[in-house]
C-alpha cells in the first residue's frame, strides 16, 4: 500500500499529476493533497470529480501553508501522513515573473526549507520529486546540463531566483533524504487536446497577437533568436511519474524540457500564421517594446508581464542527456512546437474571454 502526499493542490501541473498517478491504481492506495484554505472549495469540487472515477481510492485533503513549520497541519493529520506517505511531490510554489522579492523569497525559498524539514519526519519515505525549473540557470548562457546549479551570473526576474535558492536546499539534503528534481521547461497545455488552466508563459505571445490584430501587419519583436523551450503539460506529468518509480532516477536531477526546441521568431511566426492566418512582417526593437510595457495600462490591454520580454535575448540552451537515458526504454517524448500550435491556438481562441484563464497584470 503506497501513500502519496502533494503540495500545490489545485494547481494546474499538480492537478494533471494527480490524474496521471491516478492511472496506475495497482501502485495506488491513497492521496495526501495539501491545500491552502483559500482553495478548499476549489479543490473540493476537483475531488468530487475524481472520486467519482476513481471509487476505490482514498483522497484526504489537508489544509495548510507550506510557509509555517510542518506546514500548518493539524497534528492528527500530521500523524497519518509520517506513517502512511512514501511518495511526496512538492509543486507548490509562486510561478509569477513579476512575483515581489518578498513573496517569492517566502513560499520558494522558505516553504521549500519547511516542507524539507517535513520530509524527515516521514518514517516511510521513498522518493521525493521536487518541481524546480530549468530556468535556475538564471543569466547563464551556453549549453546548461542537468548536473550544473551553482552559479553567480545573476537572474532575470525574483522568481528565477527564488527557484534557485530552493533548489540548492533540495541539492544539500540529497545525501539524506531520497530525491529526483525535476526540472520542466516553459509548460504549456495539453499537446493534444491544448487544455490548460492558465494563460501564462507561451500564451503572453498569443495575448499580444491578439490584442494587435486590428493592424494591417504584424512586426516581429527583435531578433528573437533566443530558445523557446516549451513542453507540453502530458509530457511533463507522464515523464515525471516514470522517473518518480526509476532507480536510475534518484538523487538525479533532470531536464524535463524540449530535446527539439526552436527559436523564438519560429515560435512567434507559427502562432502568428496560425492565430491570425498572416505572417509577420518587418520588426521593431525590443528595446521599444519594453518601454511600452512598462505602461502599465499597456500591460493590461496585451495581457503580457514586462518580464516576458527578458527571454527574448537570453542565449542559453537546455540539454537533456539524462532524463533522455532514463525515458529512453519507454513511449514518452516531447513533442516539437510545430506539432502541437494548432491545438494551443484553438483552446486558446476557445478560452481566451474567459477572464479567470488570465493572469492578473500588474
Amino acid at each position: 500500500m503506497s501513500g502519496y502526499f502533494f503540495t500545490g493542490f489545485p494547481g494546474f501541473i499538480c492537478q494533471e499529476l494527480v490524474k496521471e498517478v491516478l492511472k496506475e491504481e495497482n501502485r495506488l492506495k491513497k492521496l495526501f493533497l495539501l491545500v491552502l484554505p483559500t482553495m478548499k472549495n476549489q479543490a473540493i469540487t476537483v475531488i468530487q470529480k475524481l472520486e467519482q472515477q476513481y471509487p476505490n481510492i482514498s483522497f484526504t485533503l489537508i489544509e495548510g501553508d507550506i510557509t509555517q513549520p510542518d506546514l500548518m497541519i493539524k497534528d492528527e493529520d500530521l500523524a497519518i501522513l509520517k506513517q502512511e506517505v512514501h511518495f511526496v511531490f512538492h509543486l507548490a510554489a509562486v510561478y509569477d515573473l513579476a512575483v515581489k522579492k518578498e513573496i517569492a523569497y517566502q513560499v520558494n525559498v522558505n516553504g521549500t526549507k519547511q516542507v524539507l524539514d517535513l520530509l524527515k519526519k516521514l518514517t516511510n519515505l521513498k522518493r521525493f520529486i521536487y518541481f524546480s525549473t530549468a530556468y535556475v540557470a538564471g543569466l547563464r548562457e551556453g549549453k546548461i546540463y542537468e548536473h550544473e546549479l551553482m552559479h553567480s551570473s545573476g537572474f532575470k526576474n525574483h522568481y528565477e531566483h527564488t527557484k534557485y535558492l530552493a533548489e540548492v536546499l533540495v541539492e544539500d539534503e540529497k545525501r539524506v533524504i531520497p530525491t529526483t528534481i525535476i526540472r520542466p521547461g516553459i509548460v504549456k497545455g495539453h499537446s493534444q487536446t491544448g487544455e490548460t488552466n492558465k494563460f501564462d508563459g507561451p500564451y503572453f505571445m498569443l495575448n499580444f497577437l491578439d490584442a494587435l490584430k486590428f493592424l494591417p501587419f504584424i512586426p516581429h519583436l527583435g531578433k528573437g533568436e533566443a530558445e523557446f523551450n516549451v513542453v507540453p503539460i502530458d509530457y511533463i506529468v507522464k515523464g515525471t511519474c516514470h522517473l518518480a518509480y526509476s532507480e536510475k532516477a534518484e538523487g538525479k536531477t533532470l531536464h524535463l524540457t524540449n530535446p527539439s526546441p526552436i527559436s523564438i521568431r519560429e515560435a512567434y511566426s507559427i502562432a502568428t500564421e496560425i492565430l491570425l492566418q498572416k505572417a509577420p512582417k518587418g520588426s521593431i526593437p525590443l528595446s521599444l517594446a519594453k518601454s511600452f510595457l512598462r505602461v502599465p495600462t499597456a500591460r493590461k490591454w496585451l495581457k503580457v508581464e514586462r518580464q516576458a520580454l527578458d527571454y527574448f535575448t537570453w542565449k542559453g540552451s537546455f540539454e537533456c542527456p539524462e532524463a533522455k537515458g532514463i525515458l529512453s526504454d519507454t513511449n514518452i517524448h516531447c513533442p516539437s512546437f510545430k506539432e502541437t500550435a494548432d491545438c494551443m491556438v484553438k483552446y486558446y481562441n476557445q478560452h481566451k474571454s474567459d477572464e479567470l484563464k488570465h493572469v492578473q497584470i500588474s
